[in-house]
């Protein structure tokens, strides 16, 4: 699935569609290893993926991306920088997700222009909201449960999720504890997409894990005809 992104191609409901599951990366040290893994992620059915490198320096991070556009534009996979607008500008990434305690969505807008992406994490209605006062094309809200990938992460609930997206008019992708026995719990709140690190990123088989995802989700798809996957 291409997305087009710049100036008036701008398409909310194919970005919708393309953040419908999405892949981020651990920290593993071994990069062939992670390419790999994002290779059969992407084969099984992600329709994103986030580098997510916190213990890495910038020239391997730089690397790392360049190697991930180049896949993930041959396969027409939107792809995405976790906190790095530098990296993310210098690789051609298609956005940036940012954190609370990151560069602002404001800033990381005046950096990369209108012809990126913009997610922001949320937590919170009020983080929802200000996100969206800034210019936010997307939230990733979370930890929709308790996960061991980031454990640090507030717990916001399917309860949290669905008031933020009462409140906000943003697609919204859920994040945190998710798997294939609970991935549809999101959406019947008012997600339209779902994020996962270890379910793929760890699985034995990461192209069948992510083709399992993306089964389940379009067999959601297939009976929530009018639900938050657009």
């Amino acid at each position: 699935m291409t997305v087009t992104v710049g100036g008036p191609q701008r398409d909310r409901k194919a970005l919708m569609q393309a953040l419908r599951l999405y892949v981020l990366t651990d920290e593993r040290e071994d990069d062939e290893q992670l390419l790999g893994i994002v290779d059969e992620a992407i084969l099984g059915g992600a329709t994103a993926i986030q580098l997510r490198r916190k213990q890495t320096l910038g020239r391997r991070f730089v690397e790392l991306g360049l190697a991930l556009r180049k896949r993930t534009r041959e396969r027409g996979v939107l792809f995405f920088i976790n906190d790095r607008v530098d990296v993310a500008a210098l690789v051609d990434a298609d956005g940036v997700h940012v954190g609370q305690n990151d560069i602002s969505c404001r800033d990381a807008r005046r950096l990369l222009g209108e012809d990126k992406w913009i997610g922001v994490s949320a937590e919170t209605v009020m983080q929802a909201l200000e996100a969206q006062a800034q210019g936010a094309d997307y939230l990733g809200v979370g930890a929709i449960y308790a996960t061991p990938s980031k454990p640090d992460a507030a717990v916001t609930g399917l309860d949290g999720l669905a008031e933020i997206a009462r409140q906000v008019d943003l697609p919204i992708v859920a994040i945190g504890g998710l798997h294939l026995g609970n991935l549809t719990s999101p959406l019947s709140v008012g997600a339209h997409g779902v994020a996962v690190v270890s379910e793929v990123m760890s699985a034995p088989q990461p192209r069948e894990a992510a083709q399992a995802l993306a089964q389940r989700l379009q067999a959601h798809l297939s009976v929530h005809t009018d639900g938050g996957l657009g």
